[in-house]
């Protein structure tokens, strides 16, 4: 039996489907190629036993040689969910979400663990910091994959790094324990979009790295996705550093938000004070 996936396809990626062969009809994969992030949310709790039950698919991830370098700290308190909501004013759903997690990566327990079996590690290089990242970061990805599965919605909060030094304070952060992203987590209050995603052709390679065709790949990708939405005029970002354009897509989009003020600038600093050499 082959399942045809074109609405889900035309929906993330703007194209037709162009698949060929068996593919099997499985719900899930519909539900992932139509996955949207959410940031208006119901005023209705999650449940408890639901909450730690996605915690533990979370780490159920993948992780590097089974290091297990992740951790999430449920921000409770409501005066240290209201601080870390003041360090980005413009997200006021980090303070009104149901859930706020925070997750983390951290070189610090192998390290613990080293000294409790007499095995004393140096895990503070670069080698140690990626391992953790990547951790974490499967752990935030499989949690929100969970979680909208069971009807919640996500919106991942990476610019948390931007004031880790402060993050770090509130959350009472020990050494080579680092932010890598918050997550607000609730029931959807609204239906949220699909943000449509770059072709297959610009992220996906054969034996070899090629982005001969990159120009003209991200330029169809920008007419397509201006046609379903393009951002109006006072959105554009930075307009006294680069003006207004006549076509804003999301190559001038991005390319400014990168160029402009750099994002993460102090986080470097905060890794170092954490201990982390890079070596």
């Amino acid at each position: 039996m082959t399942a045809d996936y074109g609405n889900e396809w035309q929906t993330r990626f703007g194209e037709g489907w162009h698949g060929s062969g068996e593919t099997p009809d499985l719900p899930w994969l519909r539900q992932v190629l139509q996955r949207r992030t959410h940031r208006r949310f119901a005023p209705r709790d999650i449940p408890e036993p639901l909450l730690r039950l996605l915690l533990g698919v979370a780490f159920s991830a993948s992780s590097k040689s089974d290091y297990q370098q992740a951790s999430v700290i449920h921000v409770v308190d409501r005066n240290r969910r209201d601080r870390i909501a003041a360090l980005m004013p413009d997200m006021p759903w980090i303070a009104s979400a149901p859930v706020f997690l925070v997750f983390l990566g951290g070189a610090r327990r192998l390290e613990r663990i080293g000294e409790m079996c007499g095995h004393p590690n140096d895990n503070r290089r670069l080698e140690g910091f990626f391992n953790a990242t990547v951790d974490a970061a499967l752990a935030l990805q499989t949690f929100v994959l969970a979680a909208e599965t069971a009807g919640l919605g996500c919106c991942p909060i990476s610019v948390l790094r931007n004031h880790a030094g402060d993050i770090g304070e509130i959350l009472e952060l020990p050494d080579r324990v680092f932010p890598v992203a918050g997550l607000c987590v609730g029931y959807p209050a609204a239906e949220g979009f699909v943000s449509m995603r770059l072709p297959l052709a610009v992220t996906v390679h054969r034996d070899r790295y090629d982005d001969r065709d990159l120009a003209e790949a991200v330029a169809a990708y920008d007419r397509r996705r201006a046609a379903r939405y393009a951002p109006p005029r006072e959105r554009q970002r930075a307009p006294a550093i680069f003006g207004y354009a006549e076509f804003y897509g999301w190559s001038e989009d991005k390319t400014r938000q990168t160029a402009g003020e750099p994002e993460g600038a102090t986080f470097p600093a905060y890794l170092r004070r954490s201990g982390f050499t890079f070596d």
